[in-house]
């Protein structure tokens, strides 16, 4: 963790909850399942954030990438410590966005010796179960006076996709990306509200584009 592990005297309705970069899942000791998620936006929108007054409160996994100072930043692993920090944080912010690309699934069972390239024979076959949907459990504790933004990563237009994740996660805003946005230092997204209406077209770099995300939902939700 960095920064501000004493929050007492924050004003809540300045602390904003944002999750960051990738998780891990492991199926022993030494390989996990994960994606390229590098945090480059969480941290973006970290500043961004800053620069508009907030104090963001980062959960992020395991990134190169360095938080604001500024910024209150816990480090986790999986999936489930993820969700357990969240929850903890959640209720002394009056937002969260999660920009964060928790691993959808995870190894069933896991091995507490490394499994040996000679166990493989011709493949190694692992049973997968679903993780915890970390916006999803904030939306569903989501106070009247509290707000969520998600953000959706789909291959072509996937906007009913994004629709259908903004309701499933009870979120105030969806931003649909794309896979060119893993690891990039530019994106190209759209900003929908509950009434499935665009409100934004963000292209550029990332850092450009955490202002203007701030921007474009400020007005509704952010004081």
């Amino acid at each position: 963790m960095t920064k501000n592990d004493d929050n007492e005297g924050s004003d809540i309705s300045l602390r904003v909850l944002v999750t960051s970069g990738p998780t891990r899942e492991y199926f022993d000791p030494v390989r996990f399942l994960s994606n390229g998620s590098s945090g480059k936006m969480g941290a973006a929108i970290a500043i961004a954030l800053i620069e508009f007054g907030f104090e963001p409160v980062v959960v992020s996994g395991v990134v190169d990438v360095s938080y604001p100072v500024g910024a209150t930043v816990y480090f986790v692993e999986t999936t489930r410590e993820m969700l357990d920090k969240c929850l903890e944080i959640w209720g002394g912010c009056v937002g969260v966005i999660g920009a964060a690309a928790p691993c959808d699934y995870r190894p069933k069972n896991f091995s507490l010796q490394k499994i040996a390239k000679s166990e493989f024979g011709d493949g190694l076959f692992i049973e997968l179960e679903q993780t915890e949907d970390v916006l999803g459990a904030l939306g569903g504790l989501k106070r009247v006076d509290q707000w969520s933004v998600g953000f959706a990563l789909e291959t072509g237009s996937g906007r009913s996709n994004a629709m259908a994740k903004l309701r499933k996660k009870n979120c105030d805003f969806i931003v649909l990306n794309s896979p060119e946005s893993i690891n990039n230092d530019s994106a190209n997204l759209q900003v929908f509200n509950t009434h499935n209406e665009l409100i934004a077209t963000l292209t550029g770099t990332k850092t450009d584009i955490a202002k203007k995300l701030i921007q474009s939902i400020k007005g509704i939700s952010i004081p």
